[in-house]
């Protein structure tokens, strides 16, 4: 295990301590299955915790961690005032068209990283030359989650950076049908980026967003014709002439409401209550 970290180092590869820690746990699987399941003394099982890789980093091989700080988002100066213009349109919506919680749906895409380009790095304690190859690059895919005011999980996209569906995870990968089942929508953006594209956007509406309101409009015995909500963020591919022209036309009983500019952290409710606990939960 020491020899292969030390040679990701030697090669410049920028190395986090989740991605140190998942190349340990590999190796002991591979090379020592049965320290993961021996029982200690006390009864407990070893487990590769964060903790135990930063000790096993300074204490055995010697390194340590640099980082770099940045400035955080900055909220608007007249934050009140924008959310509590927000809650009114928001409210009025709700009451003019008798809109119920699992008719609100909120949809917020997110980027996910499994390979992460850092400035931060394992190196020889007192080191003063760093090397790192691929500083900015990082390996990410978006995740595009929708959920509803009622807390019904309505399924979720992930968009892969290629032009070919060889660009996602291959259907004979393990649980990838799992996956499937549980709503996932694998899709590949035709770009040079991994983030949403008038092209999957629509698929999400087609795919996930209209399925799921049909069918709680059958369930609360409401017309076809009844209006839902669609919060998503103030972003370009959302706010493009483009894609809102083609709501009105193809879905005219979705009223699409946007969450205010820099405001997301705030008053996006996947962000606050989902991302952040999903994103850890994938770390």
């Amino acid at each position: 295990m020491n020899t292969r970290l030390e040679s990701l180092r030697e090669t410049g590869v920028g190395l986090t301590l989740t991605s140190i820690r998942g190349i340990m746990v590999a190796c002991i699987e591979h090379d020592a299955p049965h320290l993961f399941t021996q029982a200690m003394t006390d009864g407990t099982k070893f487990k590769c915790s964060e903790s135990f890789v930063r000790k096993y980093l300074r204490n055995t091989m010697g390194w340590s961690e640099r980082r770099t700080t940045r400035a955080a988002q900055k909220l608007p100066a007249n934050l009140d005032e924008i959310l509590h213009e927000a809650c009114l349109r928001e409210a009025y919506v709700i009451r003019d068209h008798a809109i119920p919680a699992a008719l609100r749906v909120n949809t917020d895409q997110t980027q996910t990283v499994y390979q992460q380009g850092t400035k931060t790095t394992w190196n020889k304690k007192g080191a003063k030359q760093v090397a790192t190859t691929g500083l900015d690059e990082k390996r990410a895919f978006t995740l595009v989650p929708s959920i509803s005011a009622s807390g019904e999980w309505l399924g979720t996209q992930a968009i892969y950076q290629g032009k070919s569906a060889a660009s996602c995870p291959s259907p004979s990968s393990k649980h990838y049908k799992d996956a499937i089942e549980l709503g996932l929508r694998i899709k590949f953006s035709n770009t040079k980026t991994y983030w949403s594209t008038q092209q999957t956007m629509k698929e999400l509406v087609n795919e996930i967003i209209t399925p799921y309101l049909k069918k709680k409009k059958e369930e609360l015995n409401l017309p076809t014709t009844h209006c839902s909500i669609w919060k998503i963020d103030c972003w370009s591919v959302h706010k493009s002439e483009e894609f809102l022209g083609w709501m009105k036309k193809t879905h005219p009983t979705i009223i699409v409401i946007f969450i205010p500019g820099r405001c997301t952290g705030v008053w996006q409710p996947l962000d606050v209550g989902i991302q952040r606990v999903l994103k850890q939960s994938i770390k």
